[in-house]
């Protein structure tokens, strides 16, 4: 048994299934919806393994970045976003880089990918509202990348919002026509913020204020892959719990479109599904190896429930209980008893949603509609989250 428990700290890092009770009773819902029989033990040792992979691509750009000024193999950021704008690349690295990405697989399908963007673009606030609750703040629950984003400043304080804002820009770029083209905003977008993870990767490795040991890679391919989900088949799955239908097409088209980003993010080939159901049954294996809550999570989900407006803030916290349950609350440090932590809104939002996509949606003209109208409130929800600035996402860490 000792060697046993020695061989799984080497293996795995120490967050792996270090709250196995916990884990199973939040992932329970999930297997259900994704109809999982039993547990693969295979998956669960990749999960925990690959906490130890990186994107070795990206890293090999970040190495090259880090080269010592006047190094003739020395990457710039003026010449990553000369070649990011489609300028030839100067050096050897950057050449390998944009040459891996810009080989897009056979697999996709651009106008899938156009179609996914714009079954995304009706939903409007309603996918915000899912994105923010169930996929980032239901995030924040475990420990390991919560505790990254708070070791990068990333979403604590005066800058949680702004945070939030860029997160949503990123994701309006994606779904935007034309968007995930070569010379769309979602492609380079995208092509930036995997430079910008392997930067981050490589620093906190080498800068003595990230655990390997215990955590894993700050940036390492089993979270990112997990966090795909949470914008791709996580997003659908919230949707619908707010009352809007998603045909069939749609969801493949979904699925296609961030299974096509997830690609130029650098997660591994096996790990970009194609269904809900694949992808669900993942993400229900991820659940089941996950740390405890830590401070870092109840730190950025107050940030980002205090950066909203008085009413907003009731309508965030009820979305959360009416998501996540009561103890997920208590786990954050949120409000979980009083009006305040009701979904009061909810029963509203499910009667306009049934309408909206069971009704509306099911015409050319209404379809196009709900597109302008999700435009007209991201576009009003960014320039809140900016307070007048110029929106955009992080620039490049020096």
């Amino acid at each position: 048994m000792v060697a046993r428990a020695q061989e799984q700290q080497t293996r795995y890092p120490g967050r792996f299934r270090a709250a196995p009770e916990r884990s199973r009773r939040i992932a329970r819902p999930l297997g259900v919806v994704a109809r999982v029989r039993g547990v693969d033990e295979e998956l669960l040792d990749r999960i925990g393994t690959r906490m130890f992979a990186r994107d070795e691509l990206g890293a090999d750009l970040a190495a090259a970045m880090g080269r010592a000024r006047g190094d003739a193999e020395r990457v710039t950021m003026a010449s990553f976003h000369r070649a990011l704008a489609g300028g030839e690349p100067e050096t050897p690295a950057l050449a390998r880089f944009f040459a891996a990405v810009e080989d897009t697989p056979t697999w996709v399908d651009l106008d899938e990918v156009e179609r996914g963007g714009r079954a995304l673009r009706r939903m409007g606030r309603t996918l915000d509202d899912v994105l923010l609750t169930l996929s980032l703040i239901g995030g924040y629950r475990f420990g390991g990348p919560a505790d990254l984003l708070v070791a990068t400043g990333g979403l604590t304080g005066s800058t949680a919002v702004r945070r939030l804002g860029e997160t949503t820009e990123w994701a309006r770029a994606v779904i935007a026509p034309g968007g995930m083209r070569r010379d769309g905003e979602g492609w380079r977008l995208t092509v930036h913020v995997r430079a910008m993870h392997a930067l981050v990767n490589r620093r906190f490795e080498t800068n003595g204020r990230w655990d390997v040991g215990h955590w894993g890679l700050p940036v390492n391919q089993a979270d990112q892959a997990a966090t795909l989900g949470l914008f791709s088949s996580t997003g659908l799955l919230g949707a619908r719990a707010l009352g809007w239908v998603v045909t069939p097409a749609e969801s493949r088209a979904v699925m296609h479109l961030w299974r096509y980003v997830g690609w130029l993010m650098g997660v591994d080939d096996d790990w970009l599904f194609a269904t809900e159901r694949e992808q669900n049954r993942f993400l229900h294996h991820v659940l089941l190896v996950q740390d405890d809550v830590t401070p870092a999570g109840p730190a950025l989900a107050g940030a980002l429930v205090d950066g909203q407006s008085p009413r907003r803030r009731q309508h965030v916290l009820g979305l959360l209980r009416w998501f996540l349950g009561r103890e997920a609350l208590t786990d954050l440090g949120l409000p979980d008893t009083g009006p305040a932590a009701l979904p009061w809104t909810v029963p509203p939002t499910l009667l306009r949603n049934l309408v909206l996509s069971g009704v509306v949606a099911r015409t050319r003209a209404g379809r196009r509609a709900l597109e302008r109208r999700g435009d007209a409130w991201t576009r009003a929800e960014i320039t809140r989250r900016f307070a007048g600035a110029r929106p955009g996402v992080s620039p490049l860490p020096e």
